[in-house]
């Protein structure tokens, strides 16, 4: 059996890493100066992106358009930075490398910072809080940034929605949407379906194929949602008596949600009206085993 994992425990918690993150005052996007005060001015050529930042993509024309507010009012919110685990004198970015690169277009020679001894942990964990907060992420950045909270740090729905000002609902609804398939979520990543269209994709029968119908002709969700419950084309429904009744919405959104954070396959068969069910939890490697048993409380 695999080695189990040790559950790691911050000392001080979501909600303290958080108060780094949270915009006590207006920050640059909203024209408003009313600067958070900076622990120091460093030069730009001695910061450096952190290679592990969760997000990837960068607008070049919201980078363009920051710069312009930056060249006219500054950087009214400080990045987060830590030292540089490998290089003296220089730093790392926990937060904040879009209005890092901002300042390069803008051409400016120092950044103010806030420094902070973060871990490589906490980094990374401060960096995706503070995607979610603050930056306008696709429906998939922010999805696989509640996820990761939950996978890599143990944290779970109910406390992410405390902790963000996000309803579980919210959570739970988009960390859905990484069930889809790649094609799918690239679309979500584009623009070309919004997330309410992708969460009524989920429940086709054929998701990636409703999604280039939905795209290619601009359906609604209202219209989306219609689609994803009627029957394939060329399937004979089955007589009642015979035919295995099919599963409702709800219960296969939670099918996915399971899934999704747990990393296995998990089916639901509850039949309507009656309290009593099953869930089936399928696991594909013995590694998954151990997770399984640790989810459930027991000892391998």
């Amino acid at each position: 059996m695999a080695t189990k994992k040790q559950n790691r425990g911050l000392g001080r918690g979501l909600s303290a890493l958080m108060a780094d993150v949270q915009p006590e005052t207006a920050t640059e996007d909203v024209g408003v100066s009313t600067p958070r005060k900076p622990d120091m001015l460093i030069p730009i050529d001695r910061v450096e992106a952190n290679p592990d930042q969760p997000r990837r993509q960068f607008s070049k024309e919201r980078l363009d358009d920051l710069a312009n507010s930056i060249r006219e009012k500054g950087i009214i919110q400080p990045l987060i930075v830590r030292p540089h685990p490998d290089k003296p004198d220089s730093f790392q970015i926990v937060a904040g490398e879009r209005r890092w690169r901002a300042a390069q277009v803008a051409r400016l020679h120092e950044v103010p910072a806030l420094v902070r001894n973060y871990d490589d942990t906490e980094s990374l964990e401060v960096a995706i809080i503070e995607n979610i907060q603050r930056s306008d992420l696709n429906p998939v950045e922010e999805a696989a940034g509640y996820k990761d909270l939950m996978e890599k740090f143990g944290h779970t729905q109910e406390k992410l929605a405390s902790a963000l000002g996000k309803s579980r609902s919210h959570i739970a609804n988009m960390m859905r949407l990484l069930g889809l398939p790649a094609e799918v979520l690239e679309y979500l990543r584009d623009g070309k379906l919004s997330a309410g269209a992708a969460r009524a994709i989920i429940t086709a029968e054929d998701p990636l194929a409703l999604a280039k119908k939905a795209v290619a002709q601009g359906l609604s969700v209202r219209e989306i949602e219609r689609l994803a419950k009627a029957p394939a084309k060329g399937d004979t429904p089955a007589a009642p008596s015979s035919r295995k009744a099919e599963k409702d919405a709800d219960t296969v959104a939670l099918e996915q949600s399971l899934s999704s954070s747990s990393g296995m396959k998990v089916s639901i068969d509850h039949k309507p009206g009656d309290d009593k069910g099953s869930v089936t939890i399928r696991y594909a490697t013995l590694d998954e085993f151990d997770d399984l048993c640790r989810m459930l409380g027991g000892d391998v």
